[in-house]
Formats: structure tokens, C-alpha cells, sequence
């Protein structure tokens, strides 16, 4: 059996874990530069807040209800993610997580008896929120899309369910997939689900249903012929073991405010490439190419906001390194080289690839040899900066005032990792 264990709410549920007096408030997170909003409490959902909607948009309903706003606080989600993940790691045999995404983990039950999934699940929930803080649903099934399914139904009637559901039986599972909406399953976006209805596909139970001939003709071939052997309870979509070492490493940001001068740009791209550089030392790797692109401002068309074309290029180094100053110079000369005057720009970002272990790195002999690829410098600026934090060593090309950095107006205290953030109690 395989289990899904979602937070309910993170973000939220983050801002919560803080500030006890918000535990029953409605209370709403925005995304980077204070934009839409990304996470809800299901008191702010009660008040009619929509989800993914500008914050200027929805500013007068979230004031006159009274909801707390918030700020992307990456750095504490970050933090509690890892406490959970952490935490269910402790409470299951080795190799028995995937962690799925910041909020959402899969885990292998296959040790749990059938009778004892709901004990079990009950007990896995009651240690996390315990631990961390932090309130989960569960959603136990033969196969992941089945477990995400039950894990939606949970969340749906926390009253009814307590946030868990198990289905272990053809009776639960047929009757779960009855009440799953098309578009409600895992994998089916938007597109398919309306060409689904047009076939009056209208339940997951109804495309369990479809034979497998038509289900590979009509929903991607292979992907969905995965798809229906697993809403027939066909383990298809197997466990992942974590990804330790990354095959491409990217750093993107939105702007805080509007980038019109060739030195932001540049500024921004120098800033991003030693972020992107910290991690690729991280894994102890080191990267040949470097991607670099922008995207100007959004542009208004009937209503709808859509990014103007993004403008990249790439460059090929003589030989792979993860030294920040290699890095940053043909970096900055490509962004320099991509910037077009009089356009404005919104986003911009840099993509590490051809990567390669840095005990490894493959000599040119075109090339000058690089001493050690300058392993110790970079080492004692990260141990520093890591130590000290915001950047107290930082290169002169990625600026002094960085104007231009992400709005985060509404940030609560990074209460876990700032010594001078930590959470007073009086």
C-alpha cells in the first residue's frame, strides 16, 4: 500500500505555527512580489477569498473580513518541510519517503497490515502534528493516483474523515472514484478534462471505466494507459529514490519593481549565477554551461495578463567549474548581450548544466589549468556567508543596493533560521 501525507494549508499552516492567536482566523499567503494568492486557510476560503487571484484584486474583501496577509516566507517553509519530512523518515523504515514536493510526500506502507492502515495512519499523523506543529491528511491506497485521490477526500471533509482515509477495498475505492471529478485526478489538466466531458467523462469512476485502447488514443499514449491501471489499483507509477545530485541547476526571480537599466540586469543575472553556484558546490559538482535568460514586462490583452517572449542564450566554458568568478563573467557578458534598450523587464534567471563531479572535471588542453578550482576560497565564502547570512561576502558585480530584488512586504520573521528572528516568549 502507499500512502500520501499532505500539509493542509502549509504556508498557512507555517505562519500559524508562530502565532497561535491565528489558529481558527482566515489567513491568506502571496506569491513573489506580493502578487496572488497561493495558500488559504479554510476559514479565509469560508469568506469567499478565490484562490490564485491578484492580491490588488481581492485586497478589499481580505480587509473588510479581516484576514491576515502574509508574505512568501520561503525560509521558514523551507525549514518545516525538512522537520516534517524529517520526522516521517524516523517513523518508517529507510527508502520509504519520496518526498514529492514542499508540502506532499508519498511513503511505502507495504509493512503495515491491511487491518492496522488506519491505526497506523492515525498514529503517523498525531507524531507529526506533535513534532512539528504542523496538521497533515493522509490518503492511503494501492496506488499513488488512488491514494491522492482518498488524500482529497480527506482534506475535503476534515470533520467526517479527521483528514485521513483509507480505501482498502473495491467497494471504497469505486465509491471514492464516484465522487472524484475529472479534473479533480492527478495528472489531468485542464485541457483534458474538458475534451473528457465531451465525451461525458465526467467522474474518474467514468474514466476507470474507458477501455484501454481509447484511454492511450485519446490521453497521451503510454501516460495514460499508466494512468487507468492505476485508478484500477495497478501499481504503475513507482517510488522515486531522492534526486541527490541535480542535472541542471536554475535560479529564477520576478523583479520587486521594474528592470529598464543594463546594469540591474546585469546586477540581477550576478546574483543569481552565485546562488546557483552555492548549490552546484553543494553537491560538489561543477557546470560547463551556462543558460542565461530574461522576460520583459507583461503585457495587457483583453483582460488577461500573459509575459512577453523570453529572450536566453547559452555559453559553453572551456572546462566545467564551480568557482563563482568563472561563473559570473560570462554570465554578466551574455545578460549584457541579451538586454535591449528601452524594453522593460520582469523576470530574469540562469540555468547550470553539463554538470559534472568536481573531482572529475575534464582537463582542455586549450585551456589554462586552474589550481584546485579555487575549492578552498569558495568554501570559506560559503561557510562564512552561511554563518553570518545576507551575503556579508558578496562580488561587486552583484551590486550594493539590489533594488530590484523580490517584494516581500508582508514577511513574517524567519523565526527558525535567524538567531536574531527567533520567536520571543514573555
Amino acid at each position: 500500500m502507499i500512502g500520501i501525507i499532505d500539509c493542509n494549508s502549509f504556508y498557512c499552516s507555517c505562519e500559524r505555527l508562530f502565532l497561535p492567536a491565528l489558529q481558527h482566523a482566515p489567513v491568506v499567503v502571496l506569491s513573489n512580489n506580493d502578487g496572488c494568492i497561493v495558500s488559504r486557510s479554510d476559514e479565509a476560503k469560508q469568506v469567499g477569498v478565490a484562490m490564485g487571484v491578484p492580491y490588488f484584486q481581492a485586497k478589499q474583501l481580505i480587509e473588510q473580513k479581516g484576514v491576515h496577509t502574509f508574505s512568501s516566507n520561503y525560509n521558514l517553509y523551507g525549514d518545516l518541510s525538512w522537520r516534517v519530512m524529517e520526522t516521517l523518515r524516523q517513523l518508517l523504515p529507510a527508502g520509504a519517503v519520496e518526498v514529492y514536493s514542499v508540502d506532499e510526500c508519498f511513503v511505502t506502507l507495504d509493512h503495515i497490515a491491511t487491518d492496522q492502515l488506519t491505526a497506523f495512519s492515525i498514529h503517523l499523523k498525531d507524531t507529526v502534528e506533535q513534532w512539528t506543529g504542523i496538521k497533515v491528511s493522509i490518503g492511503v491506497a494501492t496506488t499513488k493516483v488512488l491514494s491522492k485521490v482518498a488524500n482529497r477526500l480527506a482534506k475535503k471533509n476534515k470533520a467526517a474523515t479527521n483528514c485521513i482515509m483509507v480505501l482498502d477495498s473495491p467497494e471504497s475505492i469505486a465509491e471514492a472514484l464516484q465522487r472524484t471529478a475529472v479534473e479533480d485526478i492527478w495528472g489531468i489538466g485542464r485541457q483534458y478534462a474538458e475534451k473528457l466531458r465531451k465525451y461525458n467523462i465526467n467522474t474518474a469512476f467514468d474514466l476507470r471505466s474507458m477501455p484501454a485502447a481509447w484511454v492511450q488514443k485519446n490521453l497521451g499514449g503510454i501516460v495514460g494507459q499508466r494512468l487507468l491501471r492505476e485508478l484500477n489499483g495497478i501499481p504503475s507509477i513507482e517510488m522515486k529514490d531522492p534526486l541527490i545530485n541535480k542535472k541542471m541547476i536554475a535560479t529564477t526571480r520576478m523583479f520587486g519593481k521594474n528592470v529598464t537599466s543594463k546594469e540591474q540586469i546585469k546586477e540581477a543575472i550576478a546574483t543569481y549565477i552565485t546562488r546557483a553556484a552555492e548549490k552546484l558546490r553543494r553537491q560538489q559538482s561543477a557546470a560547463s554551461v551556462i543558460y542565461v535568460f530574461v522576460i520583459p514586462k507583461q503585457e495587457h490583452q483583453g483582460g488577461k495578463f500573459r509575459h512577453g517572449n523570453s529572450v536566453g542564450g547559452y555559453v559553453h566554458l572551456p572546462h566545467a567549474t564551480a568557482s563563482t568568478h568563472q561563473l559570473i563573467k560570462p554570465a554578466v557578458a551574455l545578460a549584457a548581450q541579451l538586454y535591449q534598450e528601452g524594453c522593460v523587464y520582469k523576470k530574469a534567471g540562469v540555468i547550470l548544466s553539463n554538470i559534472v563531479p568536481d573531482e572529475s572535471v575534464q582537463g582542455n588542453l586549450f585551456a589554462d589549468k586552474i589550481p584546485q578550482q579555487n575549492r578552498l576560497l569558495m568554501h570559506t565564502i560559503d561557510n562564512i556567508n552561511f554563518a553570518m547570512r545576507n551575503d556579508i561576502i558578496q562580488f561587486a558585480t552583484a551590486g550594493t543596493k539590489r533594488n530590484w530584488k523580490m517584494r516581500q512586504e508582508l514577511r513574517s520573521p524567519r523565526y527558525t533560521s535567524r538567531w536574531e528572528e527567533l520567536r520571543e516568549v514573555q
